[in-house]
């Protein structure tokens, strides 16, 4: 079986999670791993232009196959989901226009495959 290295995002509109992952042989690897700080001083909008900026330099740095991103789960504040929302639509822009193909995944299925179970607290999963 051939490697594959992913790129796997963790989207914000103040920070961003990110990790880059090899797979090889049933196996799997983490290259990285980073935690980018937005700065709140910004715009709302020079935000979205760092986070595009940010997933860009990690595309060039470590040359994915493939982009994995968390999917928009409501928050209590309806303005916080459409924030996150449109945090994660810049990070899919950013893999798009690199040509790479896009999943995405449930903050549960992520906690499940990492930790065990789909309630895991940041943590737990920082931990794993």
């Amino acid at each position: 079986m051939a490697s594959l290295r992913v790129l796997a995002i963790d989207p914000g509109s103040v920070v961003i999670g990110a990790a880059v992952i090899d797979f090889e042989r049933g196996k799997a690897r983490c290259l990285h791993l980073q935690s980018i700080q937005l700065r709140r001083e910004k715009s709302f909008p020079a935000r979205l232009g760092a986070v595009f900026e940010a997933v860009t330099a990690l595309i060039e740095q470590f040359e994915p196959q493939e982009f994995a991103i968390e999917q928009v789960f409501m928050y209590r504040s309806p303005e916080s989901s459409l924030k996150l929302g449109q945090a994660r639509g810049v990070a899919i822009a950013a893999a798009v226009v690199r040509g790479l193909p896009v999943y995405e995944y449930m903050p549960a299925e992520v906690k499940q495959a990492v930790v065990g179970t789909g309630r895991a607290d940041k943590v737990q999963v920082q931990h794993m």
